[in-house]
């Protein structure tokens, strides 16, 4: 008989949640193990990884810190885990999910199971038809900013699972290894990157802010996809007074919203236009503001959503960086194969509204395919 386990954690769990890793891709962490690497003896490193995890003896490696550029010109960081904390924290978010979904808050869009942006951005839509002022709001570094204690007291609410509880406090506190190789401990947030992090980072953003608005603020909807955040008032004056309550209450959460960023929006259409500073606003790769469109047949204008100039700039970039007039070693199929699923991810995420406004940005690939037929068959060159 095999000695028995303080925690009493499925091998099959441990393999389901390798699944989901592997289908996920990603990086190497810390450790320089690729998934590919980790299969090579899968079965033994799975059972390593469950036995540790059962015993209690698992720890976390440090965090690979990676910058990614931001649309703005700004970076992002990323924390990477290594694959094996990646497979560990996935089994502790495949418990501990089902436990939070019941109480979720339903404008609570991001990283949830049968939701998605388009959903935010569709009820957005809608509700700036009936409510003339939205506020924007933006939290300062988000992700960085969560804090430990107040984290952990929302997860102990939900669960008693001491393993769950032990390893999630393990992995908030790991410290990070900056891009030089030096490791420097971290006092407060979930690094993005990290599988358990959204589930974490949307469980906290649910007690400062959902629950709070529906208990303090029933009359004002909001949309959340994680940290981008808008909320619909009927007056300038009631968007306002949200902003300065606000203000306190995620101070009080130890959050801080972002002054420049936070602004209330004017959401009517030209022809009823005040002298309003802000009368657009960006959600999710999209931008709404007044805009022409066909009401019953007739030109009219309304509030619309449509692909937003900072994801145009990131798809021209994208098209760019491709050079497809340079690939003559490729078949026209070689190079539909390359870019279609781009194009297919674009068309189907930012052609949901106002279609339109992508089509430039995609005939510049007409442009690049152009190029290269002329330099890859001498007939086409006149």
């Amino acid at each position: 008989m095999g000695e028995a386990k303080p925690f009493m954690i499925p091998k099959r769990d441990v393999w389901e949640a390798f699944k989901r890793v592997k289908s996920n891709r990603g990086a190497a962490g810390v450790d320089g193990q690729s998934i590919a690497n980790f299969e090579v003896d899968l079965s033994n490193n799975l059972y390593k990884l469950w036995n540790r995890l059962s015993s209690g003896s698992y720890f976390p490696s440090p965090v690979r810190r990676v910058n990614i550029p931001k649309a703005d010109g700004g970076t992002r960081p990323l924390g990477i885990p290594t694959v094996v904390d990646r497979i560990a924290q996935e089994v502790a978010r495949r418990y501990l999910e089902p436990h939070l979904e019941l109480v979720f808050h339903a404008d609570s869009y991001g990283y949830r199971p049968g939701k998605s942006a388009i959903d935010a951005v569709r009820q957005t839509r809608q509700r700036c038809w009936r409510y003339d002022f939205v506020l924007d709001i933006d939290v300062k570094g988000y992700f960085d900013s969560i804090d430990w204690e107040l984290l952990l007291k929302a997860v102990r609410h939900h669960t008693d699972c001491p393993w769950v509880l032990l390893y999630i406090e393990r992995w908030l506190k790991v410290p990070v290894q900056m891009e030089d190789g030096r490791v420097v401990p971290r006092l407060s947030g979930t690094p993005q990157g990290g599988v358990i992090s959204p589930l974490l980072a949307n469980l906290f953003l649910h007690y400062a802010f959902d629950a709070w608005m529906a208990r303090t603020y029933p009359h004002i909807p909001f949309e959340r996809y994680a940290d981008d955040i808008v909320c619909h008032c009927k007056t300038a004056d009631q968007a306002e007074a949200l902003r300065y309550v606000l203000r306190d209450r995620f101070a009080a959460c130890k959050l801080v919203l972002h002054p420049d960023k936070t602004k209330i929006v004017y959401c009517k259409d030209k022809n009823r236009r005040d002298d309003f500073d802000h009368t657009s606003f960006d959600f999710l790769g999209f931008t709404f503001r007044a805009r022409k469109t066909m009401w019953n047949g007739h030109p009219a204008h309304g509030f619309l959503p449509a692909v937003s100039r900072k994801a145009l700039k990131a798809i021209s970039r994208t098209i760019r960086r491709w050079t497809l007039h340079l690939h003559n070693d490729k078949s026209l199929e070689g190079l539909a194969a390359f870019a279609n699923p781009h194009i297919r991810g674009w068309i189907t995420y930012f052609g949901n509204f106002y279609r339109t406004k992508l089509r430039p940005a995609l005939k510049r690939i007409d442009l690049f395919v152009i190029r290269w037929a002329r330099r890859k068959f001498k007939r086409l060159r006149r």
